[in-house]
């Protein structure tokens, strides 16, 4: 008697162990552990990322380059001059100092025609020059001078003129009364001042506006 109850107790607890596996875990069927029509709460980090953000997301900028093609375009390098003098340049370069303008100053030497020299050719030393001026004087030539100095020593002159005609004409009155007279330009070399600048809107610059000068102009220049 006592071994057949406990036979049915052993039937009855291993019934209600198999109960207990079936119906307890939940999870392990596949159904959920919250309660009808409450959606499921994830992280963000196991949220699925779709392929199209993915392929869809903008490369990173590149950095810009330092000056477009249209600014390129627009920058202006010219030449001012010549000034006759120091401070008529440094007077032109405040007259156009304004933002986005680089300037520079420079000097150069130009050669300048000072006139035109009628002259006699030294003939050989000085006592032979002596003896062309006393010929001169013979002959009613007057305004002559016998150099003495220099590379032209014992030549005998007879007049710088700036006029070229002039000389020409001194030139002329002489040889007629017996003598070789020759012309020679007399030169000399002379500073002269430009200003080299870098406009960088080039299309709107007007330095004539701000600018006084006789003789001064404006060329393209190599820029800086």
């Amino acid at each position: 008697m006592v071994l057949r109850l406990l036979f049915v107790l052993l039937i009855a607890l291993n019934i209600a162990v198999g109960a207990w596996l079936l119906l307890g875990q939940d999870d392990a069927h596949g159904r959920s552990i919250a309660d009808p029509g409450v959606p499921v709460l994830h992280l963000l980090s196991e949220q699925p990322v779709p392929p199209a953000a993915v392929a869809s997301a903008p490369p990173p900028p590149a950095s810009a380059p330092a000056a477009t093609h249209a600014e390129a375009l627009q920058a202006r390098c010219l030449a001012i001059g010549p000034f006759a003098t120091p401070q008529d340049l440094r007077n032109a370069r405040a007259a156009l100092t304004s933002p986005g303008t680089r300037m520079r100053s420079r000097q150069e030497h130009t050669t300048e025609t000072r006139g035109w020299w009628v002259y006699l050719p030294a003939p050989g030393n000085r006592a032979q020059a002596l003896a062309l001026a006393r010929r001169l004087d013979t002959a009613h030539v007057g305004d002559y001078f016998v150099m003495s100095s220099g590379d032209q020593s014992n030549a005998i002159s007879l007049g710088l003129f700036k006029d070229p005609a002039n000389a020409r004409k001194r030139r002329d009155e002489v040889t007629t009364a017996g003598f070789a007279a020759q012309i020679q330009e007399r030169t000399e070399l002379v500073p002269e001042y430009w200003l080299d600048l870098v406009v960088a809107d080039g299309a709107n610059f007007d330095w004539r506006g701000r600018v006084r000068g006789v003789g001064v102009s404006s060329h393209s220049a190599t820029c800086f």
